[in-house]
């Protein structure tokens, strides 16, 4: 069984900084791109970051751009998402999650991804 493990959310304040981290059991045994997207009350799921198996494409949301990292040490570990200058409307729940069918992609479709975390809340306050 596939499992994906998201962990580091909290309640910051304006302007401060968060890493969420992301573990995988079992994927760990093929190549598989790592997704981050989030969720707001009300809102649909958007993608956030990605990263592919090797960590030689990364691609971010226009929001994400400029105040979000997205790093993974090697292609089993660990994926990591460094949030600075966080905002208000950065407050949802994060999803980490994998695409083992394009690995070598750092997409940011949805559907492209067939694994999914339980979600971490991140919640920050003006």
């Amino acid at each position: 069984q596939v499992q994906l493990v998201e962990s580091g959310g909290g309640l910051v304040q304006a302007g401060d900084s968060l890493r969420l981290s992301c573990a995988a059991s079992t994927l760990a045994l093929r190549p598989y791109t790592v997704g981050w997207f989030r969720q707001a009350p009300g809102k649909e799921r958007e993608f956030v970051a990605a990263i592919n198996w090797s960590g030689s494409k990364i691609e971010y949301s226009n929001s994400a751009k400029d105040r979000f990292t997205i790093a993974r040490a090697n292609a089993k570990g660990p994926i990591n998402l460094h949030m600075s200058n966080l905002k208000p409307e950065d407050t949802a729940v994060y999803y980490c999650s994998a695409d083992i069918n394009h690995p070598w992609m750092a997409g940011s479709a949805v559907e492209n991804y067939g694994y999914w975390g339980q979600g971490t809340q991140v919640t920050v306050s003006s």
